[in-house]
């Protein structure tokens, strides 16, 4: 949850000062740029929430809109596929986005292979992406884990969470009910735990599978989930 925690008050300063904003001109612009720029925050949900934002919709500005929602849920290969209508980047939002693109693919995979990285994040060796890792991702707190070069790969053993893309959640349920249905109770917790850095989707998670605990294991409902609250 540390990560979280630095970010929060980013978070409530961006969302504060977008909302004092009035009018399409370049201060929604440029609050855009400095919140994609900063180098401490990598959550963007709430800023893109703001109805202020909104006005930038129909302008000139308003690929700055879809930068915003590139930053909060896609990658660098994303952007480099669809540079033409977005706003070039500063090299400080090119660090962020590569950032976020590590994030997005240790969602997925543990292990991440140099080959990948290298592909993914357009890094030109082995030793600049390994640079890369070290001060831009672990030393930051983002990432936790190990670079393996014998096996040439980077052991993911934490990565905090990226803002949740449409649908996200409602998988996310899912896929927790069915497994929940199908193992011991007690190995739910584990999982739940492996959410905490992201407070408010743990308590959500907590939340459902209570809700499973009560209706498909009433023996277990007084021993496991209820000692987190």
């Amino acid at each position: 949850m540390e990560i979280e925690q630095k970010q929060a008050p980013l978070i409530e300063q961006f969302v504060k000062q977008a909302s004092t904003l009035n009018g399409p001109g370049p201060a929604l612009v440029k609050l855009i740029v400095e919140a994609t720029s900063h180098p401490s925050l990598f959550a963007f949900s709430e800023i893109l929430s703001v109805p202020n934002l909104l006005q930038l919709q129909g302008t000139e500005s308003s690929v700055y809109i879809d930068l915003l929602r590139l930053f909060a849920h896609g990658t660098w290969t994303d952007y480099k596929s669809n540079a033409a209508h977005l706003p070039q980047l500063v090299p400080d939002q090119a660090v962020k986005l590569k950032q976020l693109s590590v994030l997005t693919l240790a969602e997925m995979n543990k292990v991440l292979s140099y080959d990948q990285l290298l592909k993914e994040l357009e890094v030109a060796n082995v030793r600049e992406l390994e640079d890369f890792l070290i001060n831009e991702c672990m030393y930051v707190g983002i990432v936790k884990g190990k670079l393996n070069q014998l096996r040439r790969c980077f052991e993911v053993q934490f990565a905090a969470g990226r803002d949740l893309r449409h649908g996200q959640l409602e998988n996310m349920m899912q896929s927790l009910t069915n497994w929940y249905l199908s193992v011991c109770p007690f190995n739910v917790v584990c999982l739940i735990l492996s959410y905490r850095f992201n407070f408010a989707l743990f308590k959500l998670l907590l939340t459902h599978v209570r809700a499973c605990c009560l209706s498909t294991w009433p023996l277990y409902r007084n021993q496991v989930i209820f000692s987190f609250y």
